[in-house]
């Protein structure tokens, strides 16, 4: 491409669960580029790199922006350290600064009972399987908000009283807390409940959680108002008697994709399953009910409303009435078919010991049919993987392959131009060093560099680092480069040197930086009517002029997009160039950063591409809620080519900064209305990209 070319209680979302690398954060919520250090700790507790899924976002209710928070991320914006005692534990999980929590081992508390007072902005994530709480559990009192809880072993603190009235033992109880995701626990044989969502705790998501040998199981209410909001997913619920959970007085309860299993032979039976109480209204979706005694109730003044669920030797009572609500109206989901919900539970629930075996990252697709497992290919340039070349490793994907390839790239620097093709789907290239610059695939073609054949020059998209045709491509914690010189190459016509282009449809990039000067992210469609989205989380993109540019339906989400002088030292550029079809979605930038060592005021954030002056395109760029420095210009969009940017689709929406301005002809923002259609979930259309 040529340089010269509301406030409603509720809103949706558009936040997933986006499973990330390892990665730190400053605590103004920047990622820290390079290397991640962080300062030393106190030796009992170490400071590590975050496990490879304990930066990822919550979804369902605890994704909804509300109460002045933005979904829920917990500590995700602090330091991480490693805890083994109960001292550290606790030392870190009361602090009023945030942190991620690593929980490395066994730890018993003392006394038994023992809850921890969680404080706000907070992930306490178990290392692997190898992170248990025994005897006690956490507390989150009124207010306690940005909580999650994700991967650990919360058990025994039963005291040999099956329906114990002395000891208020909980895994996990929440009183007057608000955006809590408690996610792939193991949760069993406590003296009370496993699970107390209590006294109007809100914006609640519980997910992938196996909950068992217990009486008491999972109760929400204790409050005579009709306040929470709760979403409980892919949980399985195995010899549990009551609760399961009992729902008082819940505003919206959504429940999907759950297993409740009676076990016969054992001496824990079920007396109801999900229960609706008081002026609660639940929507219950596909889920599998074994043997449950009284698998749904409700009470008279309560509603629910059941859609596709499985009841397989169950008795007793089974009841819906009434109306309750549409989910899709807050957030996006994706339903699997109950048929498949045990098998897909009974694997995938709990603790995960690596990112790869995350149930929670299963599309649905996969979960339909049994998928084969991933394939893994490795590349070393020392010749201690199976390939040298990154390409050779594409080279070996079988064409029109069913199930996911993963290229495992060890640390180093591929100086290579890498092209999946569109035959290959399903392939992800994973570095796998500690941090993203461990990993680099580079090359310097340029758009005006001339082939070897001397069949001419590549052009802008034949000049990509790496290309991707291939639907369903993934890659994560690496870089991808083009580092062309311009300033030694100044005769060459066409300084255009793309990085990464994709032309595909469901490309996630998480955490990886994507790094060059002019034309550095292309995101473009296999053919203009074509859909082709584009997820990019958890990264960077760094370039000068229109170097996040194309037709794709691309959303840059929770990234840094860094401002680069010019070759000659000069501030000046653009940072996206839309080149949308009308009636398609084009570029949005959310929950992000903009900036740089760059001049003030001398980057537009975008102007439109018509490529090759085509009248009918509708280019569109959206930024929202998103930090701008003071390099952005107080007229943040321009005209190109001939064509102006006010007759195409260019809008701001709630940024903050010293970039940020007020609404104005020259300055467009949306409404809350507008806005409330322009979030990330509208942008993917029912796609929720997820690890795998």
């Amino acid at each position: 491409m040529s340089e010269h070319r509301s406030t409603a209680r509720h809103r949706r979302s558009g936040k997933f669960l986006a499973v990330g690398l390892p990665l730190a954060l400053t605590t103004a919520g920047v990622l820290v580029y390079g290397t991640d250090v962080v300062p030393q700790q106190a030796s009992a507790a170490t400071t590590a790199a975050a496990p490879a899924w304990a930066t990822a976002t919550a979804d369902g209710f605890a994704s909804v922006d509300a109460l002045g928070q933005n979904g829920t991320y917990g500590g995700r914006d602090g330091k991480t350290v490693t805890v083994r005692t109960q001292a550290d534990l606790e030392k870190y999980a009361t602090a009023a600064e945030p942190y991620v929590i690593v929980v490395a081992g066994t730890i018993t508390m003392n006394p038994v009972g023992k809850e921890i007072k969680v404080a706000s902005d907070k992930t306490i994530v178990g290392s692997g399987t190898s992170g248990h709480i025994v005897g006690g559990g956490f507390f989150l009192g009124q207010g306690v908000h940005n909580v999650i809880i994700r991967n650990l072993t919360i058990r025994d603190a039963y005291q040999g009283v099956w329906n114990d009235k002395d000891h208020d033992y909980d895994a996990i109880q929440m009183d007057g807390a608000h955006h809590v995701w408690i996610d792939h626990n193991d949760l069993r044989n406590m003296a009370d409940g496993l699970i107390d969502v209590r006294k109007d705790s809100t914006y609640v998501t519980v997910s992938w959680n196996k909950l068992s040998q217990n009486n008491k199981t999972f109760g929400i209410g204790w409050t005579e108002n009709v306040t929470t909001d709760i979403t409980i997913h892919h949980n399985w619920f195995r010899e549990t008697e009551q609760r399961n959970p009992s729902t008082d007085n819940a505003a919206h309860a959504h429940l999907y994709n759950n297993f409740l299993e009676d076990v016969a032979g054992t001496s824990i039976n079920s007396s109801y399953g999900n229960y609706s109480r008081g002026g609660t209204r639940m929507v219950l979706e596909n889920s599998y009910f074994q043997g449950m005694r009284n698998p749904v109730i409700k009470d008279a003044t309560a509603t629910i409303v059941q859609r596709g669920n499985v009841f397989s030797g169950t008795s007793g009572r089974n009841e819906s009435g009434g109306t309750a609500f549409d989910p899709k109206a807050y957030y996006s989901y994706t339903l699997d078919s109950a048929a498949n919900v045990p098998s897909l539970l009974k694997s995938g629930t709990g603790p995960r010991s690596t990112i790869g075996t995350t149930a929670a990252s299963a599309s649905a697709s996969a979960a339909s049919t049994k998928a084969a497992a991933a394939t893994t290919l490795t590349v070393a340039k020392d010749g201690s993987g199976q390939y040298r070349t990154v390409q050779a490793a594409v080279n070996a994907v079988p064409a029109n392959n069913a199930s996911r390839v993963v290229i495992s790239i060890k640390p180093g620097t591929y100086r290579e131009t890498v092209k999946v093709p569109s035959n290959k789907p399903h392939v992800t290239f994973q570095g796998t060093g500690g941090s993203r610059k461990d990993t680099v695939i580079v090359y310097n073609n340029a758009a005006g560099t001339r082939k070897p054949d001397g069949s001419g020059t590549y052009g802008t998209s034949g000049s990509a680092t790496v290309a991707v045709e291939a639907d369903d491509f993934q890659a994560r914690n690496l870089t991808i480069s083009n580092d062309f010189d311009e300033g030694a190459h100044q005769s060459l016509s066409g300084h255009q040197a793309v990085a990464l282009r994709t032309a595909a449809d469901k490309v996630f990039l998480d955490g990886v930086i994507v790094e060059g000067d002019q034309d550095t992210l292309l995101l473009d469609t296999a053919a203009k009517d074509r859909l082709g989205r584009v997820y990019v989380t958890n990264s960077y993109v760094v370039g000068n002029v229109d170097f996040i540019f194309g037709r794709a339906t691309a959303v840059i989400d929770r990234s840094v997009i860094t401002l680069k002088k010019r070759w000659d030292g000069t501030s000046a550029g653009y940072v996206t160039a839309p080149s949308t079809a009308a009636n398609r979605k084009g570029i949005l930038i959310a929950n992000s950063t903009v900036g740089g060592a760059v001049s003030d005021r001398t980057f537009y954030l975008g102007r439109p591409w018509h490529a090759g002056g085509d009248a009918s395109l509708d280019p569109q760029t959206t930024v929202r809620n998103t930090n701008l420095s003071a390099a952005v210009r107080t007229t943040p969009w321009t005209d190109m080519s001939g064509f102006s940017w006010k007759d195409d689709r260019f809008a701001e929406y709630r940024n903050t900064g010293s970039g940020s301005g007020a609404a104005s002809s020259n300055r467009p923002h949306l409404t809350d209305a507008q806005a409330a259609d322009q979030e990330v979930a509208d942008w993917l259309a029912g796609w929720t990209p997820t690890a795998s």
